[in-house]
């Protein structure tokens, strides 16, 4: 089987490139550059006609979306323990890709992407400053629900783990400026754990992103 996975460096994709790499599956990776547009060429819109990442194909089977991909290739390795077995634990990860994709994720695309929202280019900053401090709120609901300082879901390392560190990352980044570390210890310290596994340090060399210190 060839299998192949589409991300550009530091977006979503992140977390269905960590949990591909620590799965054990063989792939490849092709980056794409956003900045330059690569998700709107004919090549790639034949993948993917959302013109998003991050996308894996599979002998000519395409899955898109993050959270789909990683359910997907954990369920492939049920012995890497990346997707739960306890049926309510199974419905806690659902429940926390589920509002990390429409709320982290759709609040952070308003505070980068203003244009997508509205055309009156007045009202960009207006829509970037609401969006800071609802991410802000967000970020301190994460906070509290890692405050028991173990793993997202359970006892173990799984999915929900790697997509939490994207978001980590997105607040710390050039968009949201905020002192992680400082205004969010508990999610700082998990980040932290999520970095120092090998699949996941060898992600983020592969991308070019700075690890949290």
């Amino acid at each position: 089987m060839t299998r192949t996975l589409y991300y550009a460096p530091g977006a979503c994709s992140l977390a269905a490139h960590i949990i591909l790499e620590e799965s054990g599956l063989p792939y490849e990776g092709k980056a794409l550059d956003l900045a330059k547009g690569d998700q709107r060429s004919g090549q790639y819109l034949a993948i993917n006609d959302r013109g998003r990442v991050p996308a894996l194909v599979e002998d000519g089977w395409v899955l898109t979306e993050c959270a789909a991909i990683m359910r997907y290739v954990a369920r492939q390795v049920p012995d890497k323990g990346l997707w739960p077995t306890d049926l309510r634990e199974m419905a806690t990860a659902d429940e926390w890709l589920g509002w990390l994709a429409s709320s982290h994720h759709v609040t952070y695309a308003h505070a980068r992407r203003a244009e997508r929202y509205t055309d009156d280019e007045e009202a960009f900053e207006g829509i970037r400053a609401k969006a800071a401090d609802t991410f802000g709120d967000l970020c301190t609901m994460t906070e509290v629900r890692l405050s028991h300082g173990g793993w997202a879901v359970g006892e173990s390392y799984g999915v929900v783990d790697a997509y939490l560190l994207v978001f980590w990352l997105w607040g710390r980044g050039q968009v949201m400026k905020f002192d992680m570390a400082g205004r969010f210890p508990a999610w700082t310290a998990h980040a932290k754990r999520v970095a120092a596994r090998p699949a996941v340090q060898a992600v983020l060399a592969r991308e070019e992103l700075t690890p949290p210190a």
